[in-house]
């Protein structure tokens, strides 16, 4: 399939996942290999109904988790530097991570239980979710404590919002949960700036990245994608008001930045060019090679899938069920071939409102594929975005890559 092709055939991917009974309002996507983008395509519009406000590629989304992976790359540099070390006990840096607990259960009250950990959460904890922290709407005790002891959402970008309680002792387990929140907070303590400026410099810049930020410049504004909930029986409502804090309290970390997703193609081909950007080396190749390294392997654990407990905000679901899958610094890992064609190793992840990439070092490509709809792992986003993968793959194959 040559390039024309590709993009014929993608872009007619996009217009379906668009105009299908019930489709999404509209959605931006993009692959690339090592040399720059090989497909960006739009379709539909920032917000349903509003024909005033059609889809373009310069779209900008809430890329909530998908704000992970950055946040783990600004953290390895300090581990390049000497200033950090996966050992680490995290109270080294920040001593109120000492105060979390152990969740045992509940009184007749409904008041929590709970104990000292049995270790001290490491970084290298945090980088792996394995410490015992939790998101709220995956988790019916964690979202129970918080009620009980008044502990706010995270999406309130608030540092309180992290301050919940551990499912387990660490190393014990995989919990996705608010641990790279913490992890940003350790590069501000570290750097003495905030995490959004230490992005600027040893991010942004590199990558010569402009439309990505926690607070968005009234451009940015104004090419912003709407929200969207999905209702019980499908039908889709535009939240125009639905929006992280402009400007945050805190850097989150784990789930903040808003962005194009020509932004964030470009960090990814970072990652497929062994860790340099156009304008300069943002990490060292064997420190990318440690991003794609499955750390739960030794620890004979697997990430797996999620329960939701709050249903406007996420269905219950996994990626590839059945499937292995294992955790790096900071992607899940799929250890077998995925069905799409993504060869064992790969790196991807997501983000809340339905955001999902992918990063195939072995076969030199990746791809972002970017609608707004709650809740995460929508009945038409996700699966629209895996033929879109599954439709990169079977074009690359032909291609001979």
């Amino acid at each position: 399939m040559n390039q024309p092709q590709l993009q014929q055939a993608l872009d007619a991917l996009l217009r379906q996942s668009v105009q299908r009974r019930g489709g999404i309002p509209g959605v931006v996507a993009m692959v690339t290999d090592r040399d720059g983008n090989l497909y960006e395509g739009a379709a539909g519009t920032r917000e349903l109904g509003n024909a005033e406000a059609p889809m373009g590629v310069d779209a900008v989304f809430a890329i909530f988790s998908t704000t992970k992976a950055m946040t783990a790359t600004c953290a390895l540099q300090l581990i390049e530097e000497g200033l950090l070390s996966l050992d680490d006990p995290v109270d080294r840096y920040l001593p109120e991570i000492g105060d979390l607990r152990v969740l045992t259960g509940f009184d007749d009250a409904g008041q929590p239980l709970t104990r000292e950990p049995k270790r001290k959460i490491t970084v290298n904890d945090l980088f792996l979710h394995t410490s015992g922290m939790a998101y709220e709407c995956f988790s019916t005790a964690d979202l129970r404590y918080r009620t009980a002891k008044s502990v706010p959402s995270v999406v309130s970008c608030t540092f309180a919002s992290m301050r919940s309680v551990l499912l387990h002792d660490p190393g014990e387990g995989w919990t996705y949960g608010v641990g790279i929140d913490w992890l940003g907070r350790v590069v501000e303590k570290i750097r003495g700036k905030r995490l959004g400026e230490v992005m600027r410099e040893r991010l942004f810049a590199p990558l010569d990245m402009v439309d990505i930020g926690f607070a968005m410049t009234p451009p940015m504004l104004d090419r912003r994608v709407t929200i969207h909930d999905r209702g019980e029986h499908g039908q889709l409502t535009p939240l125009p008001d639905l929006i992280l804090p402009q400007p945050p309290e805190m850097d989150c970390g784990g789930q903040g930045l808003y962005a194009t997703v020509g932004e964030y193609m470009k960090f990814i081909r970072m990652i497929l060019n062994d860790g340099m950007g156009p304008n300069g080396r943002v990490l060292k190749p064997e420190t990318i090679a440690l991003m794609g390294k499955d750390g739960l392997v030794e620890m004979g654990l697997s990430s797996a899938g999620w329960a939701t407990c709050i249903p406007s905000l996420s269905n219950s679901g996994e990626f590839f069920a059945g499937q292995d899958k294992g955790w790096s610094y900071s992607f899940q890992i799929n250890r077998e071939t995925a069905p799409t064609g993504r060869p064992a190793g790969a790196m991807m992840w997501a983000g809340l409102a339905n955001c999902f990439y992918w990063i195939d070092r072995q076969t030199g490509i990746g791809g972002f594929w970017a609608t707004q709809i709650l809740p995460f792992q929508d009945a038409v986003a996700y699966p629209s975005f895996v033929e879109f993968e599954s439709a990169v793959y079977s074009g690359v194959k032909f291609r001979g890559r």
